[in-house]
């Protein structure tokens, strides 16, 4: 890490350790490898087992009555997506996909899957989004009907992350309709390997990313498999949601930092018009404009992770500031970046290229920055 943990006070002296140890971590199992775009769902398995081995995926995965530390969760997605976002999403998918089982899943259901994911054994998923269903979960078409023993759950989800890797999905569907039309939603914890479950597609993105869209068809889930009580997984998504939201800042910090670091190094090699770019005063102004937008990024961030870690207040205020703004920042300082390195940064497979794609996700997943904005405003309101 740089100075800035250094420099902020919502760091423990763990923390920093940590934070040490990751950027050494990264440096020297992660950076290697980042540049390689091939076979995805191969490298999506190989960092789930170094993460694990390296100790990192119990900041991601935790334990029924632990609760996260979303200061650590934050640092370490910072660190991963500096140098990968494949990286980081194999590590925050865990906890991602984990998240409800642990705090609300029978116990022995519990231990068996969180378990192996902490461990590395097994890929988590997050099956929430649908074609009809996106920002809006009240329009959930997925339903599961109870048949004696056991949920048969029948629909389809889309922009699934570990689709086609993963090995149990975290699934969220109608098993009602409240008053009003609003539909009743639970949670289940689905196999891969459960008959009637099945990949339909790999969906292709800007960013190389292991997604798709998966289908339920008659697919039975035994009743000890429902995650929390009937009704429970309008609430059990979003908290899981609310626990992470700070944490894609986090890893939109990383991105823009890494655009920063290739500008300076760029700027100050690069010569045009018998100067070096960084002497020139327009070049100096993007600059300057990156470095205070990340600033101001990641104390957006490590405040709303703060505020989480020492329950000093609620933070689905902050939680979503950090993440409109960090992503939306990102955006800005990699396009930056891009314009910078002129010719070179257009290059496929160059780093700021490789940002340039990685970065526009993090706008959309996990509440889009529109809804963000709704958030924000609805909990000013309420103050």
């Amino acid at each position: 890490m740089d100075t800035f943990i250094e420099q902020t006070p919502f760091f423990t002296p763990e923390h920093r350790t940590l934070a040490s140890d990751v950027a050494s971590f990264v440096e020297r199992e992660i950076e290697p490898r980042a540049i390689e775009e091939r076979d995805v769902d191969e490298r999506s398995r190989d960092y789930v087992k170094m993460l694990a081995d390296a100790g990192l995926l119990r900041y991601a995965v935790t334990s029924h009555d632990k609760r996260i530390d979303v200061r650590a969760l934050c640092l370490i997605r910072e660190a991963l997506a500096y140098s990968s976002t494949l990286a980081d999403l194999a590590f925050v998918m865990q906890g991602l996909g984990t998240y409800a089982i642990s705090r609300a899943a029978p116990e022995h259901v519990r231990d068996f899957w969180v378990t192996r994911a902490a461990e590395g054994r097994a890929i988590a998923a997050f099956a929430l989004t649908e074609p009809e269903a996106g920002s809006d979960v009240s329009a959930i078409l997925t339903t599961a009907q109870r048949d004696s023993d056991a949920w048969v759950i029948d629909g389809s989800k889309r922009f699934i992350s570990n689709a086609g890797i993963a090995d149990f999905y975290t699934v969220f569907a109608r098993t009602g309709t409240q008053t009003g039309g609003r539909a009743e939603l639970s949670a289940f914890v689905v196999s891969a390997r459960m008959p009637g479950f099945s990949v339909v597609e790999r969906t292709a993105m800007i960013s190389p990313h292991p997604i798709g869209e998966i289908a339920f068809k008659g697919c039975r889930v035994p009743a000890e498999d429902m995650v929390g009580a009937e009704g429970d997984g309008f609430i059990l998504a979003m908290r899981t949601l609310d626990t992470f939201r700070a944490s894609v800042g986090a890893a939109a910090c990383g991105m823009a930092r890494r655009a920063l670091d290739e500008s300076l190094r760029h700027a100050l090699h690069r010569k045009q018009f018998g100067r070096l770019l960084a002497e020139h005063q327009l070049i100096q102004e993007k600059l300057a404009d990156m470095i205070t937008e990340l600033d101001a990024a990641r104390l957006l961030v490590y405040r709303a992770a703060y505020l989480k870690d020492t329950g000093t207040a609620r933070v689905s205020r902050e939680a979503s500031e950090a993440k409109l703004y960090a992503t939306e920042a990102a955006g800005r300082i990699i396009d930056q970046a891009v314009q910078i390195h002129g010719g070179v940064g257009l290059v496929r497979g160059s780093v700021v290229e490789r940002l340039y794609r990685d970065v526009r996700a993090l706008r959309i997943y996990e509440g889009t920055s529109e809804i963000q904005k709704l958030i924000i405003a609805s909990q000013l309101l309420k103050e």
